[in-house]
């Protein structure tokens, strides 16, 4: 009920703001961009999704082999695509993702263990970036704010919030959650029955932590480069929109979108949200209103078209046994 509450403010203010910037000028910029242009924008992110999916393939170990690159590929786009479309906090996908991994040969345990390695070393990397878009950005505006001071605390707040996830992790974080929740009073029959397999799981994740550094180092430099390469996708769009462009305001507002983006996740989509930053990020860097509303709607319907893709992937891995994004899954 929340998360429809918060959908319908967030489609709302999404309608306001084109009302108010005005429809007219907006479709003005946007028909500057053919279909080659915008087929150009379009490529950037097959690059940074692919790069994605190698480094979650480093985190499988023995098992990369058995899955193969593009069956992997498919897997996480409709994991992905699980996350973005249903109300769970960009992790609803993640067991589907451990679940048709065992479709095809990996144990679920080591299934589940890969893709937790695999999302934190990601948002590892994700906040690398931010702080590297952040100080490209003191350096590019110039002129420090209260909104800065307000930014640089979330930040803070979420590397310590990565730290702590990483620290559990290496200490057990399926036991440690079954453990809090006792502590609490909750019994959830399907975690008690699958204690000795969350003990498994933590049991590869540390063995991974340990074992596998310079793995772990690469995975963390791949997912740091597919951050990095969305930077393609912004300098393509403000280039087709012509208006002035360079890469390293280029860099800044990839990196600045991406914390916009993960800053309102309990917004379905970021609906509503996502536009509203993206325009107040750009301008903030100088472009107007109009170019920072048509950038975001650009963004927005790439990621429309990415969802039609990633539901493919799904409907093509589905099988009669595939459950459904609420449905728990079994560590058996």
């Amino acid at each position: 009920m929340v998360k429809l509450v918060f959908l319908i403010i967030g489609l709302v203010a999404l309608v306001g703001m084109v009302l108010f910037i005005g429809l007219e000028p907006i479709l003005h910029a946007a028909s500057q961009l053919g279909p080659l242009a915008f087929s150009i924008i379009l490529l950037p992110m097959i690059l940074v999704y692919g790069l994605e999916a190698w480094g979650w393939r480093l985190t499988l170990g023995k098992y990369a082999e058995k899955i193969g690159f593009f069956r992997l590929f498919a897997i996480r786009m409709a994991g992905e695509t699980v996350n973005v479309t249903t109300p769970a906090a960009y992790v609803g996908g993640e067991p589907l993702k451990a679940y048709l991994l065992k479709r095809y040969g990996v144990p679920m345990v080591e299934g589940m263990a890969s893709v937790i390695i695999a999302k934190t070393t990601m948002t590892v990397a994700q906040v690398l970036f931010i702080l590297l878009g952040l100080g490209l950005a003191f350096w590019i505006i110039d002129e420090a704010s209260h909104d800065w001071v307000t930014m640089l605390v979330s930040l803070g707040l979420l590397a310590f919030g990565v730290g702590l996830l990483v620290m559990f992790q290496r200490y057990g974080l399926g036991m440690g959650c079954l453990t809090f929740l006792r502590a609490c009073g909750i019994r959830l029959a399907f975690l008690e029955k699958r204690e000795s397999q969350l003990q498994d799981m933590d049991a590869t994740i540390r063995r991974f932590y340990s074992e596998n550094r310079r793995t772990f180092y690469l995975a963390l430099g791949t997912f740091f480069l597919a951050w990095f390469c969305e930077t393609l996708e912004v300098y393509a769009i403000l280039y087709y929109l012509d208006v002035s462009v360079d890469m390293w305001t280029s860099i800044s507002i990839a990196a600045l979108t991406v914390f916009i983006k993960g800053g309102t996740f309990f917004i379905p989509g970021s609906l509503g949200a996502q536009e509203g930053g993206y325009t107040l990020l750009l301008m903030s860097f100088g472009y107007t209103e109009v170019t920072g509303i048509t950038f975001a709607l650009l963004r927005r319907l790439r990621e429309i078209l990415w969802i039609v893709i990633g539901l493919g992937c799904l409907l093509l891995l589905k099988g009669k046994d595939l459950p459904t994004p609420t449905e728990p899954t079994s560590f058996s």
